[in-house]
């Protein structure tokens, strides 16, 4: 992952033309309208069609040191006096291409929203699979017909055409600059780029966490619209499995080196500026059906690890804000969804546990305290036959340890 992320810089002049593009619905300012929550059970259905996905980003071979971001050097023509006059004037045009409203330059925070399934694809891998089990499988058929960023029957990062967001990759991989992902040591012990094991005082690391959101890349937009049985099927290609409400909590409110407990991921205060929930709705949502939902919902998201202090003491990222996620719990003899964490729009919602709803909540039927150990009943369904999706609804892998 660190070295996906520090790619190496071409001189300026070979990158004007990427650098500057018509400005899109990122380019507008935020309006504020009034807010609604959407908790409408949204179904649908999928289709299939053939894919390859994108190869691994090491080749194989896992990085020994740990995984760290650093921004990207500063541009500069390297040779002649003729380069550095052109290299002068790519920045005074891209100095006032930044300044005219009509132009936007690769900052633009819309560029991490994805446009086309391919792109969908590139963010993730799968794991080595036999000439048999892909012949059984057919990944690539199946990740074709999950994945596309047409509407709310794919998994994709939401709806561009009315989404909204205000990080872009660059400022959040700066943000991110000095934080260690992942240790060669939680490395070797997951068997998997960013993923961190987790335990209990007293107890071996018995699995591991993604430590973003899926796709599970830093400064990547989170997947919405997923169905909790493709999601399940995705973990699987990877070589790991939908998270269990029990190992969410844990990795959330546990602390490594054995203290006590917290009742947030980041302390025992509910505080909406550390985490992507601050954020009301700026248009009402019709949730009638996933159609109205898909038009009218928009899916603000901010890049997975753009608030860093929205962190566990495990080292697990937005396990409260950006999106909520769907995980699995066992009830009696069955395996069910359990729905878990807020989205960027929890200030609509939010409570402390045990105390009054707050002035500043305005949906003051549906707050609820949205705390590490919080355990909701909503739309619960059987895992593998589940169909409910949202515009605010994600999911993260975990991984047994042997």
């Amino acid at each position: 992952m660190a070295r996906a992320a520090r790619t190496t810089a071409r001189p300026l002049r070979l990158r004007l033309a990427a650098l500057v593009m018509p400005a899109g619905p990122g380019a507008l300012a935020r309006p504020l309208a009034p807010a609604c929550f959407a908790a409408a059970a949204l179904v649908i259905g999928t289709t299939g069609s053939s894919c390859r996905p994108a190869p691994p980003p090491h080749d194989g071979q896992a990085d020994t040191r740990p995984t760290t971001f650093s921004p990207a050097p500063n541009d500069a023509a390297t040779s002649g006096e003729g380069d550095a006059r052109l290299e002068a004037a790519a920045h005074a045009i891209l100095d006032a291409a930044a300044g005219d409203a009509g132009l936007v330059t690769a900052t633009d925070p819309m560029k991490s929203h994805r446009e086309t399934r391919e792109e969908l694809l590139s963010l993730f891998t799968i794991k080595d699979l036999t000439e048999q089990e892909k012949k059984t499988i057919q990944p690539d058929a199946f990740l074709r017909s999950m994945f596309n960023t047409d509407g709310p029957s794919h998994a994709n990062q939401g709806n561009k055409a009315i989404a909204q967001h205000s990080i872009s990759r660059e400022k959040c991989l700066e943000g991110l600059k000095d934080v260690v992902i992942q240790t060669p040591e939680q490395r070797a012990k997951c068997g998997a780029e960013n993923m961190v094991p987790i335990w209990v005082k007293g107890k071996e690391a018995w699995f591991c966490i993604d430590v973003f959101e899926f796709p599970n890349k830093a400064c990547e937009l989170p997947m919405v619209w997923t169905q909790p049985p493709l999601a399940k099927k995705v973990c699987e290609l990877q070589g790991k499995r939908l998270c269990s409400d029990i190992e969410w909590n844990i990795a959330c409110r546990g602390d490594p080196d054995g203290g006590d407990d917290q009742r947030y991921a980041y302390g025992n205060k509910l505080d909406l500026e550390i985490c992507h929930t601050n954020l009301r709705h700026r248009a009402p949502c019709v949730v009638q059906n996933a159609s109205t939902t898909w038009k009218t919902c928009t899916t603000d998201t901010e890049p997975s690890g753009s608030f860093p202090k929205c962190r566990s003491r495990f080292g697990v990222f937005d396990q409260h804000g950006n999106v909520a996620e769907v995980m699995m719990r066992r009830e009696a003899d069955r395996v069910v969804t359990q729905l878990k964490g807020s989205a960027w729009f929890y200030v609509e919602l939010a409570k402390e546990p045990g105390e009054p709803v707050p002035a500043t909540t305005t949906n003051k039927t549906g707050a609820y305290a949205d705390h590490c150990n919080f355990d909701p009943r909503w739309h619960v369904e059987p895992l593998d036959a589940a169909m409910h999706v949202n515009y605010h609804l994600g999911f993260r892998c975990c991984k047994s340890i042997p």
